[in-house]
């Protein structure tokens, strides 16, 4: 997806008529929803140095030009490109654009620089980095590129930025390699970023390889399952970008440091589904292992574990497996600092007490940091699903202090699944009534989000998609029991829907590998067999416990299968605290079904029982058409864009 696209030329025109602005402000509303005002600006500003590189009879006229042009599975978008050919090759010239006027280098770190962003002194990737690696996914993913090997040559454009003659950040030896990938350009450097450009386009191509990089075949993506005995074997399988890299580099030097400096460490990294906490996770324990630090991967969740240990077993022993992937309650007594580092996946679901019986321990958040010189907790609270789950930032921190250890904070924002979905992902927060977002009217046109009417039409859609490659799944709300004799029988249906003679069972109790088995297709997954994972697309059957009614969301815990145990203990709770309870099971459903409706990576499929319920997301679905816009939210976009000046 690409917001503006031209030719040299026309570029140069619109921005004389000040009329670029308003062009990208409107192809932005339409294709990628609210605009943010400092987006504006930048928008104005560095357009108007790229004015004054372009404006060289040398650079063809017919070059093509794009602007925002989105990286396929992410949600990040590179700034500026510059299409034409390099003699006979097809080449793109990339450029990412920085309103930066200082920086400062960051030793020990690799990549990372210091800059002022938000009213304050943040750690991001160096410029370099961050165009060598959209360079590079986009070589990974887009098939067009690759085919028609299409040249890209990655550079940064600092225009604000003023290099200094002797001990400059940006340049430093530290960073040689990268900006070796990726050239950097000062205030005062247009010159050499228009020498570059000619460099390397020596013809136009009338838009034609912006064309191919648009609409070319987007390569299927990764999943971490089937890439762990890649990664696990040293292979790079998931290039980390921006804040990714920050996390990843960050937790290396904190674990280093825990070892040097003899002081307990923790690392809280927040991130909504799909931000690569799992990915990250998994490479920590790579990385730190090859350094020779004892580590382990932690999830309270078995079916993760499950199904990375069933990816494994050909290439590792069990006891090898066994040792790397660990429980949430397998630090109970264990000696103080025994460990160097435990990385905590999915940490919101981490249970108080351990043990089948929940009779162990005290508090498995201060065990993991108590056996650990350094722990990093992986955590997004909207994720808590059950009423044990009692993971929490502020708990954390109270064990932190209570240990004399030293606390660090982080936040995962850029979207690896739904498409890289920023918007759909604030349309489900916002539809299923979580959280106010900007996106009432708008998610992103790049995920496939449909609602049928008949569960056997969801089914059936499922299953074809299933035959790809064995990554669709059918997952339902825990509102049809689970009887204990049926668990193992596929033929029993223990979700029916009557009027539509649809029925379904539960993932069979015979195995604990649902999400990748052959064949469990014609079985119903649920919150605690797919948390954790992902599947290209996902079909999800609402019950009862969640209804449209008197104009918003309702749930009704009360509907839920006496078989499930995410809500034991609900009915004491009510009648001791029925504020209290009745709070925790709201947040609770809606949680379940945020992460179910976030498992896909490329579309999710809804039925719901209640009728009004699908109506509402039907209604809700009518207003992100392409098409239709709120006149009051268009017109405030233009205004934006014509009076940008108001907000300096």
């Amino acid at each position: 997806m690409i917001v503006y696209e031209a030719n040299k030329h026309e570029f140069l025109e619109d921005v004389f008529h000040d009329e670029l602005v308003t062009n990208i402000c409107s192809n932005y509303t339409s294709k990628v929803g609210k605009i943010n005002e400092a987006e504006v600006r930048s928008w104005d500003n560095s357009m108007q140095y790229m004015y004054r590189v372009l404006m060289d009879d040398d650079i063809p006229a017919n070059a093509g030009v794009a602007i925002e042009f989105k990286i396929p599975y992410t949600s990040k978008r590179v700034d500026f490109l510059i299409s034409g050919k390099n003699n006979n090759d097809p080449a793109i010239v990339i450029v990412e654009l920085k309103q930066w006027s200082r920086a400062e280098k960051i030793e020990g770190k690799e990549a990372i620089v210091k800059t002022a962003m938000g009213g304050g002194l943040v750690e991001t990737t160096h410029p370099s980095y961050q165009a060598w690696s959209y360079a590079s996914l986009i070589k990974d993913y887009n098939e067009n590129v690759q085919k028609d090997h299409i040249e890209l040559h990655p550079c940064a454009y600092l225009h604000n930025y003023l290099l200094q003659s002797e001990n400059e950040p940006l340049t430093d030896d530290v960073y040689t390699y990268y900006v070796d990938q990726a050239p950097v350009f000062a205030k005062g450097g247009a010159g050499k970023l228009r020498a570059f450009i000619k460099q390397y386009l020596t013809h136009g191509d009338d838009k034609e390889n912006i064309y191919k990089i648009e609409k070319g075949k987007i390569r299927p993506s990764k999943s971490l399952q089937d890439t762990l005995n890649s990664m696990l074997a040293g292979n790079d399988e998931f290039l980390m970008i921006d804040d990714q890299k920050v996390v990843y580099e960050t937790a290396l030097q904190l674990a280093e440091e825990a070892k040097r400096t003899n002081t307990k460490q923790v690392l809280v990294v927040e991130g909504g589904p799909g931000t690569g906490k799992s990915v990250l996770a998994v490479n920590l324990l790579v990385e730190l292992t090859n350094r020779n630090q004892t580590v382990q991967y932690v999830t309270k969740n078995s079916a993760p574990r499950n199904v990375y240990a069933n990816k494994l077993k050909q290439d590792y022993r069990k006891t090898h497996i066994d040792n790397l992937f660990k429980g949430s309650g397998s630090y109970v007594d264990r000696p103080k600092d025994e460990l160097d580092v435990l990385v905590v996946d999915e940490a919101h679901r981490l249970n108080e007490k351990s043990g089948l019986f929940q009779n162990l321990g005290e508090n498995q958040m201060k065990e993991i940091i108590h056996t650990s010189k350094l722990a990093v907790f992986f955590m997004d609270e909207h994720q808590r699903v059950t009423l044990k789950d009692a993971g929490t930032t502020k708990e954390i921190e109270a064990f932190t202090e209570k240990a004399g250890g030293v606390l660090h904070r982080m936040k995962l924002a850029s979207q690896f699944r739904c498409n890289g979905s920023d918007g759909y992902l604030a349309w489900v927060d916002d539809t299923l009534g979580i959280r106010e977002t900007a996106n009432e009217h708008f998610m992103g046109n790049d995920y496939d989000f449909r609602v049928f009417s008949d569960p056997n039409e969801l089914y059936e859609k499922i299953a074809a998609l299933n035959e790809q490659n064995n990554k669709a799944r059918l997952v339902a709300g825990y509102c049809w029991e689970w009887p204990k004799k049926e668990r193992a029988y596929s033929g029993a249906h223990d979700i029916t829907i009557p009027e539509h003679s649809f029925g379904i069972s539960w993932n069979l109790d015979t195995s604990n590998t649902w999400a990748i088995d052959a064949g469990s297709v014609t079985e119903a997954g649920c919150i605690h067999t797919c948390q954790g994972l992902e599947f290209d697309y996902v079909g999800v059957i609402i019950g009862d416990d969640l209804v449209y009614r008197d104009g918003e969301v309702q749930t009704d815990y009360t509907k839920r299968a006496k078989t499930d145990q995410s809500l034991r203990g609900i009915k004491k709770l009510m009648k001791e605290e029925p504020e209290k309870a009745g709070k925790l099971a709201d947040e609770i459903i809606r949680n379940t079904y945020r992460t179910l409706m976030t498992r896909g990576q490329k579309g999710c499929f809804i039925y719901c029982t209640d009728k009004e319920l699908e109506q509402y997301f039907k209604e809700r679905l009518a207003l992100t058409e392409p098409g239709y816009r709120p006149e009051s939210f268009f017109k405030k976009d233009l205004e934006v864009a014509e009076n940008y000046s108001e907000y300096e």
